[in-house]
């Protein structure tokens, strides 16, 4: 086998390998010499089938698994020759001519082919002592938490059936059947029978609830109202329905009882336990939002630190990836860029520079995550894999036999645990100082559309696209505030 570079501009690399037809003839005899041994042919003892025999009844597929494994060690010769990383796999080109393939498979010719590859850039990691970075913080006030122990205390208080020919009230529970139409047709998860509302808790779409007050049992009433502009389900989003609703009972709340009885209901031992946990669930939270805009943050500081040639294929390949989820977006939204407010020339190079940023800070986070040895062990991946198999209840066996046997997904559970590592090693080499805000303050920004695409892994190749399924499985649509 000789290998040529003939090539070497950039990033790119591109080699010719050649492999001479006495070189194809040993390799092809050689492994029709161990398909003898395995061969059972009838007519011939095991391990005594003649190899001419053999070639000429598999000598081209035997062949074809020689060139392939000829292309296989010509990568791994030419990447180990040339200390190169690579940032696809390569492109294999063969002769376009049929009859030098033929006399190739036949072991009758020379054949050569061309190696195309993209290597990552080199880059010296840069000092970070000069960064100074703010952590937004928060904590949560006491009447936070008393804020949220009522609304605890409201979700699980009692009630009990209204005298009859009593009117709704706001407050009250009704139970309701009701067929949505938009454009008189009916709609998936716009029908519901037996559904209980509490009037008044804004669970279902803006303006639905205020028309049911004052109905009785047995009431027919047509409920007309519109969806959000941000409603999750696109193909609802922003259209006008109606709805024939039916209440078939009508509950009035009991009195709601804030006391150690309500904690024990909750599994705490006493309202003080309970408030601890509250607090300590809502600070969890506001450490969630306080880490993602000190991530969002350090990310922004590195982008200014470093320039460097981007492998091109990694940059298409992010692009395409981005700009499918906006295409799908505004098609199932019905939308297009002008009523966005810009042009597809605008948008493209805008994503086009969210690509270039996602792949640059991505290879810088895996060098940073390299020359300090960071490491995710299995035990971190069980755990990942663990509260992954939790989400899906009843799924469990399917969920964890998927993981295991996919090493494509284990990676992308492993990716993040290995992100935050880094993000955390290259906050310790930064000025880092803490600014106590108040939670209007701390979630400012988490409507942000750049905020959130910048808030997606960065040391992924592409961005996992996935488009909307609509309504949660078992809940109708129109029970979906946003």
């Amino acid at each position: 086998m000789q290998v040529t570079e003939t090539l070497s501009q950039g990033l790119k690399r591109e080699f010719q390998v050649l492999l001479a037809a006495n070189e194809l003839e040993e390799r092809l005899t050689s492994e029709l010499s161990t398909l003898k041994d395995k061969a059972q042919i009838k007519g011939f003892r095991p391990g005594k089938v003649p190899v001419a025999h053999l070639r000429k009844l598999y000598g081209r597929s035997v062949m074809a698994d020689v060139l392939q494994n000829a292309v296989n060690e010509a990568n791994q010769k030419i990447v180990t020759e040339n200390n190169l990383k690579l940032a696809l796999e390569p492109k294999i080109e063969f002769p376009g001519e049929q009859s030098i393939v033929e006399r190739a498979l036949d072991a009758k010719d020379d054949v050569s082919f061309n190696v195309a590859l993209e290597v990552l850039p080199t880059f010296e990691l840069v000092d970070l002592s000069d960064v100074s970075l703010t952590k937004q913080v928060a904590k949560p006030s006491d009447a936070e938490v008393d804020e949220a122990i009522t609304r605890m205390a409201s979700s699980n208080r009692a009630f009990a059936p209204r005298e009859e020919g009593a009117a709704a009230e706001t407050g009250d529970r009704v139970t309701i059947d009701f067929v949505g139409r938009i454009d008189g047709t009916e709609f998936e998860g716009g029908t519901g029978e037996g559904i209980d509302l509490e009037l008044g808790s804004g669970s279902f779409i803006p303006g639905f609830e205020e028309q049911l007050v004052g109905a009785k049992v047995g009431d027919k009433r047509v409920v007309k109202s519109t969806f959000p502009e941000a409603y999750g389900a696109a193909h609802l989003a922003g259209k006008d329905a109606e709805f024939d609703v039916t209440v078939t009972a009508i509950q009035a709340p009991g009195e709601t009882k804030i006391d150690d009885e309500l904690a024990k209901t909750f599994g705490m031992e006493s309202l003080e336990k309970l408030k601890e946990a509250v607090s300590t669930a809502i600070g969890s939270d506001f450490e969630a939002q306080s880490r993602r805009k000190l991530k969002k943050d350090l990310l922004d500081a590195l982008d200014t630190k470093y320039a460097f040639e981007l492998p091109p294929s990694l940059v298409h390949q992010e692009f395409a990836a981005v700009w499918a989820q906006v295409e799908q977006d505004l098609k199932s939204r019905e939308k297009s860029f002008e009523d966005e407010g810009t042009t597809e020339e605008k948008a493209t190079a805008e994503y086009r520079k969210i690509a270039e940023r996602r792949v640059r800070l991505g290879l810088v986070l895996a060098q940073v995550g390299e020359t300090a040895d960071i490491k995710v062990s299995d035990d971190e991946v069980n755990q990942a894999l663990i509260a992954r198999v939790r989400q899906y209840p009843g799924q469990e066996q399917q969920v964890w036999d998927f993981y295991r046997k996919n090493a494509q997904a284990l990676a992308e559970l492993r990716a993040p645990i290995f992100e935050e590592k880094v993000v955390d090693h290259v906050l310790a080499q930064v000025t880092l100082t803490e600014e106590p805000v108040s939670k209007e303050v701390l979630f400012a920004d988490e409507d942000d559309a750049e905020a959130g695409a910048e808030g997606q892994s960065e040391t992924k190749s592409a961005t996992d696209a996935s488009a909307s399924t609509g309504t949660d499985e078992g809940l109708p649509a129109v029970a979906k505030a946003d």
